[in-house]
């Protein structure tokens, strides 16, 4: 008799798993209709591979962008390409239920000519990561994770806030994501999460997300602090006319009002997805570090 209740249970079980429909409709206008929610995953974008992996997924994945790296558990998953080079047929190959994309990835239209069913999420703002986040979540056939993973980011970034010093509220922030220059204005994620942390931005949300500014604009700006990778930050001196911007001035023998983020750092902040909350502790532990502002 209980063999027989257990084997009704897990036929029970079986029978809900594979009727449960899964009706998603992306970034791009497509809906899916899944039979159940997928178990082999592609993701070609890290921040969805991060958000996979946040909502408790991280097993499903069977291959990944060449540039995820978090958590430590993806970087044993096949790689296959970038948003210009996706290996298509390493990907057909993997027989994935589902492939994570960006809209902009060239790979996206081909295989879905292959048949395979590809998802496209675009995260620009909070509003947007939070969507993302509760989309995946139903994806996953995990539809309360995505709320609480959300409610963890809203915590950190509360907490962050008041790390800031009082002195840097208000301020205004340049802060770069290319060196062409391109900045991340106020109406992107990044640029929401300074003005959660009480900072204002140089670039106002009319010109876009991510605009790419003329770099004299930069200097007429006359930004309070400036925030970039380390890399681009030592760089920057030596640009027409940069190495007079006051932000970049060292003051009493110390690096100048300037945030210049270690690659590991960069990424966390330059990502839309669950560590977003962390990342706003790193901005705000870089300006408690700063002199005081002007």
């Amino acid at each position: 008799m209980r063999r027989a209740l257990l084997l009704a249970a897990l036929l029970a079980l079986a029978t809900v798993r594979a009727g449960a429909t899964v009706v998603l409709r992306d970034d791009g206008g497509h809906t899916h209709r899944l039979a159940a929610p997928p178990q082999r995953i592609v993701s070609l974008l890290p921040s969805l591979t991060e958000s996979v992996c946040a909502l408790g997924a991280c097993d499903r994945l069977v291959g990944v962008d060449r540039y995820a790296n978090w958590p430590e558990a993806v970087n044993r998953l096949p790689r296959l390409g970038g948003l210009e080079d996706a290996q298509v047929e390493r990907i057909v190959a993997l027989r994935p239920d589902v492939v994570l994309a960006a809209r902009s990835a060239r790979v996206v239209d081909r295989l879905r000519g292959l048949g395979l069913a590809v998802v496209v999420l675009d995260s620009e703002t909070h509003a947007d990561v939070r969507r993302t986040l509760q989309g995946l979540a139903q994806l996953l056939g995990r539809p309360e994770a995505g709320d609480r993973l959300w409610a963890a980011i809203e915590a950190d970034l509360h907490a962050a806030a008041a790390r800031v010093p009082a002195g840097w509220r208000g301020r205004r922030v340049y802060f770069e994501v290319a060196s062409d220059p391109y900045a991340a204005g106020a109406a992107s994620f990044i640029g929401q999460t300074l003005d959660r942390l009480g900072l204002g931005n140089v670039v106002p949300a009319a010109q876009g997300p991510f605009p790419k500014l003329n770099p004299e604009a930069v200097v007429r700006a006359r930004p309070d602090v400036v925030m970039a990778s380390a890399r681009a930050l030592r760089d920057m001196p030596g640009r027409p006319g940069w190495d007079g911007l006051a932000a970049l001035q060292p003051v009493a023998g110390r690096p100048g009002r300037a945030c210049g983020f270690e690659p590991a750092v960069y990424e966390l902040v330059i990502r839309p997805g669950p560590r977003m909350g962390e990342a706003a502790h790193a901005i705000a532990a870089c300006l408690a570090g700063l002199p005081p502002a002007p």
